[in-house]
């Protein structure tokens, strides 16, 4: 049994087998392999399509679901520390999914923890389960993970979600553009590590026509919970918006990705477009964290 923190505890074979397991369970994700198992799902943070889709995982495979989506309702209002609160549901639960608003308390809950933990996102630093439905979505529109160039858009600072993705990518030699005001654009540390393997990239602050040549664009919420200051929220929050004229001329086989929730990041219009994958990316998270829970507990 393994916990999930960051996507880089798994190594470039664990995740091809990810993915492997994944579409053997969108062709048949009613199985009950996991009866008699019990999955604690703790979001201390607010969550839809992560929560809901992990606990659809765990109640198809035949476990048993116990936890809590609002952190409010728990001890943790009455001033339990994520110490305590990770003690106590290791004893009743095999497995652990939280989501935590501090960066590094997934790492912290896998060490005082008894079960796995599968981080569920912790602040603006790791998602890696979205890296993995990522990938899967990825390799299926395009039939391949490698030699790609991805456009990611928005909220570079604080998403974590391509964060992840690029510590993934970087087996499968990938070309990124990342595409961002100022005030959201990339961290360092992530740049550092494209320079550290080789990773080409560039960085740029125009959406319209930089994603021409791009296999997959990778839009992100400007996160208005991450900024302390509203003011500069205020600033970029409508910087980047999507709309299907920009699409034209665009690669036949460009797919769209958002880790959603959208706001007005991509107008309704680009719906109709097939290039928009966004819905069905999230459906294709109930088979990866099927696979991901089913190895956190070995098997």
């Amino acid at each position: 049994m393994s916990s999930l923190v960051s996507i880089s505890d798994y190594t470039r074979d664990e995740i091809m087998e990810i993915l492997d397991r994944a579409a053997e369970f969108e062709k048949n994700p009613n199985q009950r392999t996991l009866e008699g198992k019990v999955v604690a799902t703790l979001f201390f943070e607010p969550s839809t399509r992560t929560r809901l889709s992990f606990e659809t995982a765990a109640n198809r495979l035949g476990a048993r679901i116990i936890g809590f989506s609002d952190a409010s309702t728990s001890s943790t209002s009455k001033g339990e520390t994520l110490h305590d609160t990770i003690q106590m549901v290791s004893n009743y639960a095999d497995v652990i999914v939280m989501r935590h608003y501090i960066e590094g308390a997934a790492r912290y809950a896998s060490e005082v923890s008894r079960v796995p933990i599968i981080n569920a996102g912790d602040g603006a630093n790791q998602h890696p389960s979205q890296t993995l439905l990522d990938l899967y979505s990825i390799r299926k529109t395009q039939g391949t993970l490698n030699d790609l160039t991805i456009c990611m858009a928005g909220d570079l600072k604080f998403g974590r979600t391509v964060h992840s993705l690029i510590q993934a990518m970087y087996y499968f030699n990938p070309t990124f553009r990342f595409i961002a005001p100022k005030e959201l654009r990339m961290p360092d540390e992530y740049k550092l590590f494209c320079h550290r393997h080789g990773i080409r990239y560039e960085e740029c602050t125009e959406l319209d026509a930089h994603f021409d040549d791009a296999d997959i664009l990778y839009m992100t919420r400007i996160q208005k919970e991450r900024f302390l200051d509203l003011d500069e929220y205020e600033r970029v929050k409508d910087v980047y918006s999507l709309h299907l004229r920009m699409l034209d001329h665009s690669k036949d086989t460009l797919r769209i990705l958002h880790p959603l929730p959208r706001v007005n990041e991509i107008a309704q219009d680009v719906d109709q477009s097939p290039k928009a994958y966004y819905f069905q990316q999230a459906q294709n998270g109930l088979y990866v964290r099927q696979a991901i829970i089913s190895k956190a507990l070995g098997l």
